[in-house]
């Protein structure tokens, strides 16, 4: 059974005035999707967020959607965003990296607020609004002025207001930004039970590695370009054939056991890192790689502490194809 496409963007070319940011930009996001972009600042995420979404208009290319009535039917076609405006407003939801909400009202009339502007039924309302304080754990704040609330509760509570007239789609710039690595855990934890309820999910991040393990596909974009589009395993397979070998030895005489290693002909090392505690090596065979790593440190009398076999990390992916590009 092929996958329904929620909305697709096809060569979508976007400059303000001599400065091209969006250049022929096209890919396809299918319903259940965590769907990230990824790119250093000034890459072009929120430009391209802010055209799918529609509140910029494209000077050449298109973002089509489907409507709410045709997520389950493949055979209807795709609408253009920028036609249907006010139709898109109740397929998207969208949390920008600015708070959207107001600050002088607490959470529960934010969310009434915003409710109210999508025509919902009180009773309607009220619930959405209710299921949606347990999810993003505001309950107990519910009453409190959202200028109080912390970093982390603001962006809460900006997705549960995009989220409260149950959007099909929730699009995301850098809903991680300014927080720290435990309020970004949870962060993406509470992404990850939204896009579990059902609601297809598109956001920007310049953190790669946390996306990792949470999306299912990925588009690299850079200078207003997409690189690639994949799932974070498509996109490590394709793009680096070296696995990585990270070792932890005692006492952890590493540069002499990189010293012996590169002299090894039998085995292909195309890079060794010293990180100090440890090292990385990264090889094609990483089978014979560690034979000759285990038949030095026996020489050497090195103890083992820990050793880990891994395709290089999609932080690495993405710094070899800006480099390339």
């Amino acid at each position: 059974m092929s996958k329904v496409t929620v909305f697709e963007v096809k060569n979508l070319v976007k400059q303000f005035g001599q400065k091209i940011v969006l250049d022929g930009v096209s890919f396809k996001v299918e319903k259940g999707d965590i769907f990230g972009v990824i790119g250093m600042s000034g890459s072009g995420k929120t430009t391209l967020l802010n055209t799918m979404i529609g509140f910029l208009d494209p000077d050449e290319g298109e973002v089509f959607y489907r409507p709410i009535r045709a997520l389950d039917n493949t055979t209807e076609s795709l609408k253009l965003v920028h036609k249907n405006k006010h139709e898109v407003e109740t397929v998207f939801g969208f949390a920008s990296q600015d708070p959207s909400f107001y600050l002088q009202l607490t959470i529960i009339e934010n969310l009434r607020h915003f409710g109210s502007l999508y025509g919902m039924s009180k009773k309607i309302l009220n619930s959405n609004i209710e299921k949606l304080l347990k999810l993003t754990g505001l309950e107990d704040a519910k009453k409190t002025i959202a200028r109080s609330l912390s970093g982390g509760m603001q962006k809460r509570l900006d997705i549960a207001c995009a989220l409260v007239h149950s959007p099909q789609v929730l699009i995301l710039d850098e809903p991680t930004a300014d927080l720290d690595p435990i309020l970004r855990k949870q962060m993406w934890e509470l992404i990850r039970q939204i896009n579990e309820r059902g609601t297809t999910i598109l956001l920007s991040s310049h953190f790669l590695s946390e996306l990792e393990g949470l999306c299912t596909k990925i588009a690299i974009l850079h200078n207003g370009k997409i690189l690639e589009v994949g799932s974070p395993n498509e996109l490590k397979y394709l793009y680096s054939k070296n696995e990585e070998i990270n070792l932890e030895t005692a006492p952890g005489r590493y540069k002499k056991i990189i010293e012996k290693l590169k002299k090894s002909s039998d085995v292909k090392i195309d890079k060794v890192i010293d990180k100090g505690h440890k090292i990385i090596i990264y090889t094609p065979k990483s089978e014979q790689a560690l034979h000759r790593i285990l038949h030095i440190m026996e020489q050497m009398n090195e103890k083992l502490l820990d050793v880990r076999v891994n395709k290089p990390s999609l932080n690495e992916i993405f710094e070899s194809l800006v480099e390339n590009d």
